[in-house]
């Protein structure tokens, strides 16, 4: 061994000290506004399903009804390769697993609606009646992993609906059974974070009244109008938003026609890849980061149905729109009609089988510090994680194809993929 290197410091230790004072508020707001990820699973879609039209069997429904559009016009994996661009060897293991998704989890994420999509003549019926329903699915335990509903937004014209509706519901979900654990409320059309602030007024009062733990009941956002984005001031009025949710908000979902119209998008041209729509969920995806809030992309209005030419050109269409979501970190969208089904989860399952080997090879070269052509940074590390994670979440992957390209136990890669603030430099050994 070579001589001991001396080292000296000219600071005294009052030096540091002074400074973490002085720090200490702004290390309590990093952490209060900044916890990072929740940890939890992210579905990949969210359902949206009128009030009135909801009933015991809509999820095994959809579930049959996206089968039968297999069978009808792609009834094998190399006519289903064909259409959406599958490489041979990717056509098969997509066509099984998602054919297998659909009998087993057709719904990952059911919203029933009570806004734009609802046509129903006694909201106040529909709204136990979803309520009773959706507690029994729970206990038979063939409910979605999440699921709730979507009342109508906090502005003059309809708040008291809304408010009405969300209290006729929550309460009867306390009355079969207690509040889910997959409990999703949607609250559209917010333009001021006065509005988000008035509906955590709401669930407060609700948890009050039902002796529930403070801050039980989380939202959704829903972004649909260009101030949602860009307050008068030119501030961003999202950012705002999450912050009046007071630790509430889970998710920011884009509304891609609401959005577009507001914009003076023709309706031609109002899709999720428009530029307009592009820089909206730019903006929503910075706000987000690192808050715990989870961005949503919005649908397509392109249904596949009628012929096996047009449900073709449909299911190409919203394949690619997945996958481009996909690749911008939007790893949830909306899913409107049974026959989007086979393309979200085809996507889906290709966007993670396709990059599971150089994923697992890199996190496992990571853990070993091996060297190779790429030189990954911690943060890096995280995001592998996180990728190899949520492809087992929605079913793309198995634990043990993962185990065994990456050498680490489910616990091991949760731990890469979701560290506590600080530890991304000493996950690995």
């Amino acid at each position: 061994m070579g001589q001991q290197e001396k080292v000296s410091t000219s600071l005294a230790d009052a030096v540091s000290e002074e400074i973490s004072t002085s720090l200490a508020p702004v290390d309590a707001e990093l952490a209060r506004r900044y916890p990072g990820d929740p940890g939890t699973r992210q579905p990949v879609h969210t359902v949206y399903v009128p009030g009135d039209a909801f009933d015991a069997g809509t999820i095994r429904s959809w579930g049959d009804r996206a089968l039968a559009a297999l069978d009808e016009h792609a009834p094998d994996a190399a006519t289903f390769g064909r259409v959406l661009g599958l490489p041979d060897d990717l056509a098969e293991p997509v066509y099984t697993r998602v054919r297998a998704k659909l009998e087993r989890e057709p719904v990952e994420d059911l919203r029933v609606d009570f806004e734009d999509g609802y046509h129903g003549r006694d909201e106040d019926a529909d709204a136990a009646r979803a309520a009773r329903l959706l507690s029994e699915a729970c206990a038979r335990g063939t409910s979605a992993p999440y699921s709730g509903i979507r009342m109508k937004c906090m502005e003059a014209a309809v708040r008291d609906r809304g408010i009405r509706t969300t209290d006729v519901f929550l309460t009867g979900l306390m009355e079969h059974g207690g509040l889910p654990g997959g409990l999703v409320l949607t609250l559209p059309k917010v333009t001021y974070a006065e509005q988000v602030t008035a509906f955590v007024r709401l669930l407060e009062a609700f948890e009050k009244a039902h002796g529930l733990d403070a801050g039980r009941i989380g939202f959704e956002i829903q972004i649909e109008t260009s101030q949602a984005i860009l307050a008068a001031d030119g501030t961003a009025t999202v950012a705002r938003m999450i912050d009046a949710a007071e630790g509430r908000a889970t998710g920011l979902h884009y509304g891609t026609f609401d959005y577009s119209a507001c914009l003076g998008v023709s309706a031609a041209h109002q899709a999720s890849d428009h530029p307009a729509a592009d820089h909206a969920k730019a903006i929503m995806q910075v706000a987000a980061a690192g808050t715990g809030v989870r961005v949503s992309d919005g649908s397509t209005n392109v249904l596949p149905v009628g012929g096996t030419g047009h449900v073709h050109e449909a299911w190409r269409l919203h394949y690619g729109l997945t996958r481009r979501a996909l690749a911008r970190a939007y790893y949830q969208g909306w899913d409107m009609h049974p026959g989007h089904l086979p393309t979200r989860y085809a996507a889906v399952f290709a966007f993670y089988r396709e990059g599971l080997e150089a994923a697992a090879a890199r996190l496992a070269a990571y853990v070993v510090r091996t060297e190779g052509d790429i030189m990954d940074e911690p943060a890096t590390a995280k995001a592998l994680g996180g990728y190899l994670l949520r492809g087992l979440d929605c079913g793309a992957l198995d634990d043990a194809e993962v185990a065994r390209l990456t050498g680490l136990t489910r616990a091991e890669l949760d731990a890469f993929a979701r560290p506590r603030r600080g530890d991304l430099t000493v996950t690995a050994q």
